[in-house]
């Protein structure tokens, strides 16, 4: 007896194939049965003519580490079709943090994570054990965080590592490897691991030389370096011989619009033609979203958040520091290349300051100098803000999705207040509503491959992303004229419409477009699944 028969649904099994008409029956948390179910062979039947049945959607770019444990967690994700996030990316994972420096990357990380006090962060192993505890509403997995490793050992002051740090960075990665890590993240563009010389990378992730473990990496610049950026990580991937997955690609700053992302997209193909096992990801929204001192030249950035602070308050370095921001070319230096029109600050430490929420720096600003205003505003809320910066273009991101070589994410992030980014609620329908149905750029069965076995297949979730006999039953039912986005800019939390069934490994997650109370998600470990 089977558990459930779904019946006649368009299938879209997540290979990129055509839809065919099939039933679905469901036993265990798997699928058991992709054809004819035979009448009356399930406790539960549902009919699912006329809709699009597909794998539950896969975003293996979250950073949703310590908003997994958060009450209410999951109706976000569920109602825009997710099932399985891949969490601690850009080098920025929860874990591990430990030992003298372990304030400090706490401070770092909480524009990023949200708050997670309460929640184990020295090691995977205790992460992951309070995670399979703890009632899931999807899957969940983490990369082991190459920042967040280096700040272990050597914190944020250092930009050059001695060798026994180098052999104790390589050892924690190589623990949290073994602890279940998926695969490594690192974040170049961030502190502490843009102090990395290519040649101090490369050793560092030596002990994954010949691995199948793939590095997943947010490069050191995205806008007018983006080329050299790519030719650095694929330096490294070629040389180590591991597979590479380039984060969130895009060309940021109108004047590179249009113009580096094909150049990018070739070299990526031409590595790919080279051996070099690459791909890249995109998420489908205009803006970005980090803390708000990534305007800030790399230099400044030395020492961690209370360093960083320390620096904004001098007046000695204030004057260079403006100009930089003034005239600086040799960064991704935010405020020329997009402007302080389109930074607007989403999240801010001191509630003195939360009236500026939402607000541009130019508006917040007023008629002072909006890099002055900046810059007292992080010294004043000691770094901890965010930012939602409108950096690229639809025509880029449909080019990037249209690649053989991609697939969607979200870059979702979880600061503990202020206003989220709408793609935390709105990425996956997004790809639909606006890609699919709107500007048909991806047909509905390429969409659903890019959200699904593609990524899975890149983590090596040979049970997630398909539908197959023998895969877990993590199931969508929609009708993909109906999914639409509800989350704005102006108002971010609201859930996506259009998902009317949700199935995490068998169990019931959204019925009839409504979340359920069931907790169905798993902690996806190392190479178990």
């Amino acid at each position: 007896m089977l558990d459930i028969c779904i019946r006649n649904g368009s299938i879209l099994d997540g290979s990129g194939k055509p839809a065919f008409t099939a039933d679905i029956g469901v036993r265990d948390g798997k699928i058991a049965v992709v054809g004819r179910c035979e009448p009356d062979c399930a406790r539960q039947e549902i009919d699912a003519g006329g809709r699009t049945v597909s794998p539950g959607f896969l975003d293996m770019h979250r950073h949703a580490d310590a908003a997994i444990f958060r009450e209410g967690f999951g109706e976000g994700e569920l109602l825009q079709g997710l099932t399985t996030v891949g969490n601690g990316n850009c080098g920025l994972s929860l874990v591990p943090q430990f030992g003298p420096h372990a304030e400090a990357a706490a401070a770092y990380l909480k524009p990023v994570t949200g708050d997670f006090a309460g929640i184990p962060v020295e090691s995977l192993r205790a992460y992951h054990d309070a995670l399979k505890a703890h009632p899931k509403p999807i899957n969940a997995l983490m990369l082991a965080g190459g920042g967040t490793i280096r700040a272990a050992v050597a914190g944020f002051q250092k930009t050059k590592l001695d060798r026994s740090e180098i052999r104790q960075i390589q050892d924690l990665f190589e623990r949290t490897l073994a602890e279940g890590a998926r695969g490594v993240s690192l974040g170049l563009g961030y502190a502490p691991e843009c102090f990395y010389t290519t040649e101090e990378l490369i050793e560092v992730l030596e002990p994954l030389r010949g691995s199948d473990t793939v590095v997943s990496v947010h490069m050191r610049e995205e806008a007018m370096r983006l080329l050299p950026s790519i030719d650095e990580v694929l330096t490294v991937a070629k040389t180590l011989r591991i597979p590479l997955q380039i984060s969130h690609l895009k060309a940021t700053g109108k004047e590179n619009w249009n113009r580096l992302a094909p150049i990018a997209l070739e070299r990526i193909a031409r590595a790919r033609e080279e051996g070099v096992d690459v791909f890249c990801d995109v998420y489908p929204y205009t803006a970005g979203s980090t803390q708000l001192i990534h305007i800030l030249p790399p230099e400044v950035l030395k020492g961690g958040t209370a360093a960083i602070t320390a620096r904004l308050r001098d007046p000695n370095l204030r004057s260079g520091l403006l100009d930089r921001l003034k005239n600086g070319t040799d960064f991704d230096n935010y405020s020329r290349l997009v402007g302080w029109e389109n930074i607007f600050l989403s999240s801010i430490r001191n509630p003195e300051d939360a009236c500026y929420v939402g607000k541009s720096i130019a508006e917040a600003a007023g008629n002072a100098d909006p890099a002055v205003f900046a810059l007292d505003l992080l010294a004043r809320n000691e770094c901890e803000i965010t930012m939602i910066d409108f950096i690229t273009t639809e025509s880029d991101i449909a080019t990037i999705l249209q690649s053989p070589l991609s697939y969607a994410i979200s870059d979702a992030t979880y600061p503990t207040g202020g206003k989220l980014h709408p793609r935390v609620y709105g990425a996956f329908a997004m790809v639909i509503e606006e890609y699919v149905n709107r500007r048909h750029a991806l047909t509905l069965p390429e969409a659903v491959h890019k959200m699904t076995m593609r990524p899975a297949d890149r983590y090596k979730l040979t049970r997630k992303g398909r539908i197959a006999v023998g895969a877990d039953a993590d199931l969508l039912i929609f009708d993909p004229t109906r999914v639409h986005v509800r989350a704005t800019y102006d108002d971010p939390r609201q859930c996506a419409e259009g998902m009317d069934y949700v199935f995490v490994n068998g169990q019931i997650a959204v019925e009839n477009g409504k979340q359920t109370n069931a907790f169905g998600g798993t902690v996806l470990e190392g190479t178990s699944c």
